[in-house]
């Protein structure tokens, strides 16, 4: 398993990351316990949730019994106010049964919080890295212009994007990793299977390998998917002209 660092944020985080949101869908939690320690044995370390799927959370929490401490653990908060911002962790940090999260995003696309704006974000994730019961603050978005506000900010909070990406997006998604990578803003990558339309997960793993800074979050629903996700991740596909024209007609195809 290869890792690197998720930009200025210093988190060494592995390029395969689990995301749990589908285990709310796994009807035996032993089944859902195992498949998350498989992923964990099997040297993933980066587990990402949100708050929005509550059971989810919970679900995760108790699959990291054990091992919280070994890993790197990301949730998120769709808030628009400090009052609820503060609410949200409170009640994701009882779910992951921790004291402290790595990586907590607010997850919005309507607007970006400012450091004097009257919704009180700002200040609140501000509090909250002082305190230390987030240890690092992202952005999820699927609204350009809200991300790449986030990057042109005079007074940066966030170390970390989430936007989706993948064989399939355009132009300006490329342009967003590579003005992450240039501002040492980490990049995660949601949707790298683009909600199952791509179903190639060699292709997508090639195309996302082609990015060194970006982390695609993988959502796990099964041992048999885990176990391909785990081959390409070792196995990392070749971009020869084959795998190029396969890409190229497949992005072609959908745009």
């Amino acid at each position: 398993m290869d890792y690197i660092a998720l930009g200025k944020s210093n988190l060494m985080v592995s390029r395969t990351a689990f995301g749990a949101m589908s285990l709310k869908d796994i009807a035996d939690e032993e089944q859902a316990i195992a498949l998350v320690h498989e992923a964990y044995e099997s040297g993933i370390n980066f587990f990402d949730t949100s708050h929005s799927t509550l059971e989810s959370e919970k679900r995760l929490g108790d699959c990291l019994y054990g091992i919280r401490q070994d890993v790197i653990l990301s949730t998120k908060s769709s808030a628009q106010s400090a009052a609820q911002l503060y609410s949200d962790l409170e009640e994701s940090l009882d779910s992951l049964h921790t004291d402290y999260v790595d990586l907590f995003h607010l997850e919005t696309e309507t607007f970006l919080p400012q450091i004097d704006s009257s919704d009180g974000i700002y200040a609140a994730l501000q509090n909250l890295l002082a305190s230390g019961k987030i240890r690092h603050a992202g952005l999820t978005t699927q609204n350009y212009v809200v991300a790449s506000g986030a990057l042109e900010s005079k007074n940066p909070i966030f170390e970390v994007i989430q936007f989706p990406f993948n064989i399939l997006t355009d132009e300006n998604s490329k342009k967003l990793v590579a003005e992450c990578e240039s501002k040492d803003i980490g990049f995660i990558a949601m949707k790298p299977l683009y909600s199952g339309l791509v179903q190639n997960i060699k292709l997508a793993f090639a195309f996302l390998n082609q990015y060194e800074n970006v982390i695609p979050v993988w959502g796990v629903r099964s041992s048999e998917e885990l176990k391909q996700i785990l081959y390409y991740a070792s196995h990392p596909p070749v971009i020869d002209d084959s795998i190029k024209a396969e890409m190229d007609s497949m992005h072609n195809f959908f745009n």
